[in-house]
């Protein structure tokens, strides 16, 4: 009981912990090295707990309308990373620097943006499904676009990706339908704290696996983390801001949903796919960019519950 508790308290500040759970991997990077292999563990336990608390009946009620998920797909997808490259145009900034941010707008949401959403007291169902769309469409929208924007070649095979994600969201859903059944919808709600520390706990096992090497970067060329550290704090909230202005109109949480996934883009599926000439600072700025997922949402909360209220 006494673990469980605890796991309640975890859920109930959980933007706070994953606030400073970001900076133990920067701080114990044997720690981060250690974890690094449980990567997929991570994603797999993340997307099972968002299937299980998402209400079903709000789920179907998304699902119905598709011409609202296909926008909002096709927005995040190509018209984020369009906009984003010619915002940048005119910056004078480092090729490597440019080229990662372009492809963070590229990238779909990350699938731990309905568990942040869940957090954040928004739009859960809407965040499953959208980010789902949008990772299963990865291989079709990314290199092309990486292609005839950034001149990058990525490769990334479509059989095998949609078979690895196949299998993942496949024994997600089967799981989290065989719990539901087996819990029920009002266990489930009625311990919602519980399943939000799960979220968080793993989350900060996530957040100290992706920043191995990014200590021994920053001992080297501490201003070049410095910068690309910028760049990802101020891209992260700048998308965050075009996304919500541009959904604005479908209501101020759904809006804010959306501007949560536009934000907060899965840079770790493009790292593998990245050509062996690419250059460095492209990975380097995929790892630093995850501070301000983990950082943002504790600074935002407050925020977001004044705007969903008014």
């Amino acid at each position: 009981m006494a673990a469980v508790r605890w796991m309640a308290a975890l859920g109930r500040h959980g933007t706070t912990v994953l606030f400073g759970s970001i900076f133990l991997g920067l701080l114990l990077p044997s720690a981060a090295s250690f974890l690094r292999p449980t990567l997929p563990a991570f994603v797999f336990l993340l997307l099972f707990i968002s299937l299980l608390r998402v209400d079903w009946s709000a789920l179907g009620q998304v699902l119905r309308r598709p011409f609202l998920i296909s926008g909002l797909v096709v927005g995040l997808m190509i018209a984020a990373p369009v906009l984003t490259w010619v915002l940048l145009l005119p910056l004078p900034i480092p090729e490597g620097l440019r080229t990662g941010i372009v492809l963070m707008a590229a990238g779909p949401p990350i699938l731990g943006a309905t568990a942040i959403a869940f957090l954040l007291r928004l739009d859960g169902a809407v965040t499953l499904v959208v980010c789902l769309c949008c990772t299963l469409l990865t291989p079709i929208t990314v290199p092309p676009v990486a292609l005839i924007l950034l001149g990058l070649d990525l490769d990334i095979s479509l059989l095998s990706f949609m078979g690895r994600l196949g299998i993942l969201v496949g024994v997600s859903l089967l799981l989290a339908v065989a719990v539901r059944r087996k819990l029920g919808s009002v266990v489930l709600a009625q311990n919602h704290e519980l399943l939000d520390g799960l979220v968080v706990l793993c989350m900060v096992g996530f957040a100290v696996a992706i920043m191995e090497g990014v200590t021994d970067t920053a001992m080297v060329d501490p201003q070049r983390v410095a910068l690309w550290t910028l760049a990802g704090l101020a891209a992260n909230p700048l998308l965050q801001v075009l996304g919500y202005a541009g959904t604005r109109f479908l209501g101020r949480n759904r809006g804010l949903t959306v501007g949560l996934m536009m934000g907060n883009r899965n840079m770790g599926l493009l790292l593998a796919a990245l050509p062996a000439g690419a250059d460095p600072g492209v990975a380097l700025f995929f790892a630093v960019a995850q501070i301000p997922m983990y950082t943002l949402p504790a600074l935002q909360k407050r925020l977001y519950q004044r705007i969903a209220r008014t």
